[in-house]
């Protein structure tokens, strides 16, 4: 008798989402907007994105600089932003802020499109060109709205965004130093130094620009070998300075004394 019942349960449930879906559709081909837009918003309230968007999409022309346009450009990028598509939630919250500068929600839009920037960030070994705008729409953000509830935490979000282009950095150097081409190796660890002055990469960097120096001498040209011996030992001398009690002052000591020798 349960089962029974379970399966009628389940027929009239079909039954309705069929006919929703159907009455849906209807509405969608009709003429009346004021219709689709109360039923749009319905859907979107009750959390339907995707389906709201089919009447959104068909509104917002029609009502362009309009309170109802900037209401469906809203709910539009806030549909996506529900369904994690953060660049084209991007696209809208900043297509809202060029048509509704003045509108209520401008500064959360503002916010928003680059915080979905920041979202879609991948991680340091991928390309970083996400990174690079969130980190460009969310200084646009502050110098807009310094006095916003919300600079705070964009400046966090900035922090985590150069940290991970920091990394990027590091990743980038170290597979020079692995590849042995020193000479790049050594570029990329002085830009780390010059671009990210308190990296939590210093003491480290150091170390490896020591070596790096010493084995580039080692394969130079003997004309060039005396200017990265001096170099090796500049950097030993800048580890040691910086990290007095460093791990790496044993190994990198040998280095230096190697390299004071053919000097």
């Amino acid at each position: 008798m349960f089962k029974k019942g379970l399966f009628y349960l389940l027929i009239a449930g079909l039954f309705a989402l069929s006919f929703g879906c159907k009455n849906y559709s209807k509405i969608l081909k009709s003429a009346n907007n004021d219709l689709k837009y109360e039923t749009g918003i319905d859907l979107y309230e009750k959390g339907d994105f995707n389906r709201a968007l089919q009447f959104f999409d068909l509104l917002r022309a029609v009502n362009r600089g309009t309170e109802k346009g900037e209401k469906l450009t809203y709910y539009t990028a806030n549909c996506y932003f529900q369904m994690k598509d953060y660049d084209i939630a991007s696209y809208y919250y900043k297509q809202y802020q060029q048509m509704y500068s003045h509108g209520e929600h401008a500064e959360e839009a503002a916010y928003l499109s680059a915080y979905c920037q920041y979202l879609d960030s991948p991680r340091p070994s991928l390309d970083q060109t996400n990174t690079y705008t969130a980190l460009s729409e969310l200084q646009m953000f502050i110098d807009r709205y310094p006095n916003s509830s919300k600079v705070e935490e964009a400046n966090r979000l900035m922090d985590e965004l150069r940290h991970k282009l920091e990394q990027k950095d590091y990743q980038i150097a170290m597979l020079y130093y692995k590849m042995e081409d020193y000479q790049a190796a050594i570029t990329s660890f002085e830009n780390l130094l010059d671009d990210y002055p308190d990296t939590d990469y210093r003491e480290d960097i150091l170390y490896y620009t020591t070596k790096a120096y010493f084995l580039y001498a080692e394969k130079s040209i003997y004309k060039k070998k005396k200017e990265r011996y001096e170099k090796t030992v500049e950097a030993y001398n800048n580890l040691k300075y910086f990290y007095p009690e460093s791990k790496y002052l044993k190994e990198v000591e040998a280095y230096s004394i190697k390299a004071r020798k053919h000097l």
